[in-house]
């Protein structure tokens, strides 16, 4: 299998990550939000833990595939966001084994540090000149690897990743808590 159709495939599951996402901001800011969010956290919720460590497994592997299999070596950025998903891969797995649902918050602010210099680096990418001296000059973070579907490049795919994360532990958290469902 070569790289691009790894990659279109990664491209995929971001773009499903994305879809989950905003089902489930759609579903908490529309006026019938109790009903799509209750059925939201109702599904979701109770293997919210378990779909966080899929995808933060899933990213990991990606990234390595990325570098190891397909010889793409990963910028400074790179770095800073496989530091905050690797961590998550492996903590975030304990969680849904020991069903720690008080992982949630520790899971769901390090998805946001990874965010954090994802979305950075897209712009770096989109913006090679609000580069400040972060990466390397051998190596730019502003270099695009892949670029599947107009926009799902690879810090694009591990953005998407980290939010779809902090969706699926908001979701386990709001089950933890059912009285907070139908707020």
């Amino acid at each position: 299998m070569n790289s691009d159709a790894v990659t279109t495939f990664f491209a995929l599951l971001a773009l499903t990550c994305d879809a989950f996402v905003l089902a489930a901001l759609l579903a908490r800011a529309t006026r019938r939000r109790t009903a799509w969010w209750d059925s939201l956290v109702t599904m979701i919720g109770p293997s919210g833990l378990a779909l966080a460590a899929v995808i933060a497994v899933t990213a990991t592997l990606g990234s390595l595939y990325l570098s190891e299999v397909a010889h793409f070596p990963p910028c400074r950025m790179c770095w800073y966001q496989r530091t905050a998903m690797y961590p998550l891969a492996l903590l975030g797995s304990v969680a849904a084994v020991r069903r720690d649902v008080g992982f949630a918050l520790y899971g769901r602010v390090l998805a946001a540090v990874g965010a954090a210099f994802s979305l950075y680096h897209v712009l770096l990418e989109r913006f090679p000149g609000l580069e400040t001296g972060a990466c390397e000059v051998d190596n730019p973070c502003s270099i695009v690897w892949v670029r599947h579907f107009g926009v799902f490049t690879i810090p694009f795919m591990a953005g998407s990743g980290f939010v779809a994360i902090i969706t699926a532990y908001a979701l386990a958290a709001a089950a933890d808590r059912p009285e907070e469902t139908s707020a």
